[in-house]
């Protein structure tokens, strides 16, 4: 075969050398044993995906014909069917070369080939896959980034005193951040939807025995659902497990310190919340002069009303709840008396309040506030045999009715209001409710008190009135009325100076409108290691906020756009923010480094 004119060709010769150098030879040699060419066709329309592989030829010296016969007659047999010669005229020079013919070691290396070629094409996937998915935030949105490093910023440098907020742990964020939420898991534990939730049955599991553990519940008696998103889903699902639309409920006013999940309609007959509009809502209120719950008209209005619910507790009441009036109440008018405990379930826990759970039928809570775990909401309930009624207009029960709350709530969470549970919040709650359980947390809920008192009691000394005359648990209401403030102005001028709490209404107020008023609390500060002396700074403050804004008032007027024209620039805003900032940063913060 003369190859002598392969220029008209589209294929060109490539001879290798494998002993063309001493870095190449020891390399070759392993594949290679003798001194030898790699013969290739190399080709400009060749695929480049799929490389063709080299063959290794043999170079003969030319030997005579005679001598070629006596190999042939002398020959080996196996000789001649593993290897064949063959002549070829290169560029006019006869050569030689002899070809292996194994056709095992073509088979392996064919399929060496196909195997690198699978091989690189499973790494090319394995690195896209890669390229989006392990990318830090900051890589993947550094504008998102950017935004929540600002809030870190905020959170690290302020002072936060809303009372419904505070600082998880560390072991929280990791959890709420975890692979977890990639799991969908409708359904109860042992009855999902959905295959591959043996380990969600687990820490769900576990999550709901930490629960009843956390508040000294037996299981004998009581259940719990840790699926709901929020207090607000939680109690919407007791109302929908237990009630037909239109049906009664009865909860604190919200002016007068009660939330709007409880129902409640604006003035002008608008219903704020779904428990109003799919349920019929008469609240009870708050003595003006006290600011206690006025529990003889409580009992009045209840037995007119006949609410099939009763609701204790609520969004901003700074004392105790009588829970055994509630029940004598509630058994009265044959209402099922439900607890919202959302605000103070942390000092329930802990036992630095009167506990809800030995008088009420069903407890609903937050997780994220004074229990200082994720943002969700839980739902307790009890089982089992019921007890003789105490109502004299009931027929006496002889014990032997059972609660039917479990399956009614079960049901009403999922499937008729929610989907899947979080896992990934559910996880991160059993690890709250683990520290719940600790000596450490009740230390942390009893400093929570002692700083709320020494608040309230700095705050009396300088001539502040508040409802109720001080606080039984973690919050305070302070009525600015006194200093011509509503809770809007006075809360905008805390907000530029670094300091968040909200505005509230006072009890005889005219609606929501302008609150007269601000709730502080004391769990976030705690979380972050004030302590009683620390809280008379805070108070000083805050009393500082108030003559700011009193002036600002004075010069600017009450009009929003106008208060906050006179708050820009403000060189006593300026110098108070610089103050809290600096008093802020020398506490530590939970769950990350400032």
């Amino acid at each position: 075969m003369d190859l002598s004119h392969s220029q008209s060709s589209k294929l060109s010769l490539n001879l290798l050398s494998h002993a063309s150098s001493p870095a190449t030879v020891s390399i070759n040699r392993r594949q290679i044993a003798d001194d030898s060419i790699s013969f290739q066709i190399d080709s400009r329309i060749r695929d480049p995906t799929h490389p063709l592989p080299s063959i290794p030829l043999q170079l003969m010296e030319q030997q005579s014909e005679s001598h070629n016969k006596e190999e042939d007659d002398d020959g080996d047999k196996d000789s001649e069917d593993e290897e064949k010669v063959e002549e070829f005229r290169i560029l006019g020079h006869s050569m030689c070369f002899k070809r292996k013919r194994d056709c095992d070691s073509l088979s392996s290396a064919t399929s060496s080939s196909k195997n690198g070629r699978a091989s690189n094409e499973l790494e090319w996937r394995r690195n896209s896959v890669r390229a989006w998915g392990n990318q830090s935030l900051r890589q993947a949105d550094p504008d998102v980034f950017e935004i929540m490093e600002k809030e870190k910023q905020r959170q690290y440098k302020g002072i936060e005193l809303i009372a419904s907020e505070n600082f998880v742990c560390k072991a929280v964020m990791e959890a709420l951040g975890s692979h977890l939420t990639n799991k969908y898991s409708e359904g109860m534990p042992g009855a999902r939807c959905y295959g591959g939730n043996q380990y969600i049955d687990e820490i769900e599991t576990l999550c709901c025995e930490r629960a009843l553990a956390a508040f000294g519940l037996d299981p004998e008696n009581w259940g719990v659902n840790v699926q709901p998103y929020s207090c607000t889903s939680a109690n919407f699902a007791v109302y929908t497990g237990l009630l037909l639309p239109g049906d009664r409920i009865m909860g604190l006013d919200t002016p007068s310190g009660g939330n709007t999940s409880h129902g409640y309609y604006l003035p002008n007959g608008r219903k704020v919340s779904g428990a109003s509009i799919f349920f019929e809502s008469l609240p009870y209120k708050v003595n003006p002069q006290t600011g206690y719950i006025d529990y003889d008209k409580l009992e009045e209005r209840a037995l007119d009303f006949r609410p099939k619910i009763l609701i204790c507790g609520g969004s901003s009441y700074p004392r105790e709840w009588d829970y055994a009036r509630f029940r004598q109440i509630a058994d009265k008018c044959g209402a099922v008396l439900l607890c919202d405990m959302a605000q103070i379930s942390g000092l329930i826990a802990a036992k630095e309040c009167v506990s809800p759970f030995d008088y009420c039928d069903i407890v609903t809570s937050t997780t994220h506030k004074s229990l200082r775990g994720p943002r969700g909401g839980i739902i307790f309930y009890r089982k089992g045999s019921k007890p003789r009624k105490r109502g004299m207009l009931l027929n006496q029960g002889d014990g032997s009715d059972r609660y039917d709350f479990e399956e009614k709530i079960n049901f009403a969470v999922f499937p008729a209001l929610q989907g899947g549970p979080h896992n990934n919040h559910i996880a991160a709650l059993a690890i709250a409710l683990k520290q719940v359980a600790t000596p450490e947390y009740k230390a942390y809920m009893q400093q929570v008190r002692k700083n709320t008192q020494a608040l309230a009691a700095a705050l009396l000394r300088r001539n502040c009135r508040l409802v109720t005359g001080g606080s039984d648990n973690h919050l305070l209401l302070w009525d600015l009325r006194s200093f011509g403030l509503t809770g809007k102005n006075f809360e905008k001028v805390c907000e530029v100076c670094h300091i968040t709490l909200n505005k509230v209404t006072i009890s005889d107020d005219n609606g929501t409108i302008t609150p007269g008023g601000v709730r502080i609390g004391t769990p976030a500060m705690t979380s972050r290691g004030c302590m009683e002396s620390d809280f008379e700074t805070i108070a000083d403050f805050l009393l500082r906020v108030a003559q700011i804004a009193s002036a600002v008032q004075r010069e600017h007027g009450k009009q929003p756009k106008a208060f906050l024209k006179g708050l820009e620039n403000n060189k006593d805003v300026l110098e108070l923010r610089a103050r809290v900032e600096s008093f802020a940063s020398q506490f530590a913060m939970p769950g990350f480094d400032a």
